[in-house]
Parts: structure tokens; sequence; C-alpha cells
């Protein structure tokens, strides 16, 4: 039984990754295919990455993503690390649940109505559609993704080395910077590559919120593929899964290094 079971689950994993990553993989290899037509191989080569690069509204889609995916995941991590810091070390004041619902209503709230209501406030204000309104949507979609990732971190932060540093002399400032920054530093790089990942993801509230000379990459793409794929989008999205796996990479042996360091000045002052 027991065998049969273990068969059994791992068939399903087996077709579970297969299903989620099979049509990467294909689209990896087809974007290096020689042919035009992207379902015939018709033999190894780059020339479509040359192709893209020489594709100037791809390039323009793409610098704008960019900027956008940095500011907002910046902004974003900023404002949901103080929302974090907010709700765990201030557990009771005046307006507290309405603060949080506020902060994590972007969670549950589907994208196609929070790009809405975005445009009728930018609409409202006399906001004309572009660069900024784009990255303050972002900003309000990643920012509650942030605030949730330090958040978890905070929760399970000893406060007892915050009360000894303070005790030692150190300001309450100086305790933020030199004492708790540092211990949550590996939730604030999750945070900010998880808003960047999104912002660079995002298509449906770009699509309410972009305007002329703001078309992020999601929006061209989306827009091309409706007349067709062709293998050029192939390279942009293989040059997409690059950049987010190298900064997944990233991000995980620095915050492996983060860790072992930590350790180590651990086991020295257990020694001291």
């Amino acid at each position: 039984m027991n065998a049969t079971w273990s068969r059994f689950n791992i068939t399903s994993i087996v077709l579970g990754f297969a299903f989620l990553y099979l049509p990467i993989v294909l689209l990896i290899v087809f974007s290096f295919n020689e042919s035009k037509l992207v379902t015939v191989w018709g033999g190894f080569s780059t020339k479509w990455y040359v192709s893209l690069f020489h594709n100037q509204g791809l390039m323009d889609a793409a610098w704008v993503t960019a900027r956008v995916g940095v500011i907002s995941a910046t902004v974003a991590t900023v404002l949901g690390t103080l929302a974090a810091l907010t709700l765990t070390r201030y557990t009771r004041f005046r307006g507290r649940v309405l603060f949080s619902g506020m902060v994590f209503a972007p969670l549950v709230m589907p994208e196609v109505i929070t790009g809405l209501s975005l445009l009728l406030l930018f609409v409202a204000v006399g906001l004309d559609r572009g660069f900024l309104t784009v990255t303050l949507a972002h900003i309000t979609l990643t920012m509650c993704f942030v605030a949730v990732v330090v958040q978890s971190r905070l929760v399970s932060f000893d406060r007892s080395l915050e009360e000894a540093a303070m005790d030692l002399g150190a300001t309450p400032v100086k305790t933020f910077f030199q004492i708790t920054l540092p211990v949550i530093m590996p939730a604030i790089v999750s945070g900010w590559m998880l808003a960047f990942t999104l912002s660079l993801d995002d298509l449906v509230i770009a699509s309410f919120t972009s305007g002329p000379g703001a078309t992020t990459l999601p929006m061209k793409i989306y827009s091309q593929v409706r007349l067709g794929v062709t293998p050029e989008i192939n390279a942009a999205c293989t040059i997409l899964i690059a950049v987010v796996a190298v900064g997944v990479i990233i991000a995980s042996l620095a915050n492996k290094r983060r860790e072992v360091q930590r350790q180590l000045d651990e086991q020295a002052a257990q020694r001291g």
C-alpha cells in the first residue's frame, strides 16, 4: 500500500511540475529556433535575440517596465516596511483595524477592480495617465505584499536585542538601524524582489492606468500575441525568465550568506 501510494505521489508530482514548467521550457527552446514558425523547429539560431534588440518598440517597453519596477518596488518596500512595523509594534491605536484593512485590501481585491478604481481616481484628480500613474498603481499593488513578508519576520523578532542595545545607551534610532534593520533585512530584500516581480508581470492594472509613452512590456507582448506569436516574443519572455531567475538566486545566496554570518557572530559572542 505504501509503495502504491508512493508511486502515485511521485507520478502526481511529476505531472504537476510538467504541467507548470514544460510550457516554459518549450518557450525557451523555441526562442532559439531558426524558423519563423514558432511550432516548427528549423535549427538552432540566436538571430531572434538580435532582432529583438533591434525592435525599438519592445526595447522602449522594456525600459519603461524596468523603471516602473525599480521605482515602485523601492517605494513599496519602504512603505510596506513602515506599515509592518506599525502593525507589529503598535498593537492598539485608534483606527488600527481600518489601517490594517487598507494595507492588505489589494491582496484579496481583484486586479480588475483595483485597476478600475485607480483609473477613476486619476481621472477625478485630473492626473494624466502615463508613467507616473502606472508607478503609483504598482506601488499600491505591491506594498501589501512587502508588508506581509516583513511583518512575518517582525512577529518572530527577539525584542530583547533592542532592549539590550538601549540599556547600553543606544538611542531608538541607532538601535533600529544597527540592530533591527540588519535582522529583518533578508525579509526586506525578499519583499523588494517580490514587489519587483509583481510589477514586472502586471498586465491588468497597467492596462487601466497607462497612457501614451508608458506602455509596459507585458502590454506590448500581449498586443503582439493577439496578432500571432513570433520568435521575438519567445526571446523577450526568455530574457524575462532569466532576469527573474537570476534575481531569485542572488537573493537566496545573499540571505544564506547573511544567515551564516549571523550564526558565526552568535557563536563568537557565546565564546566571548
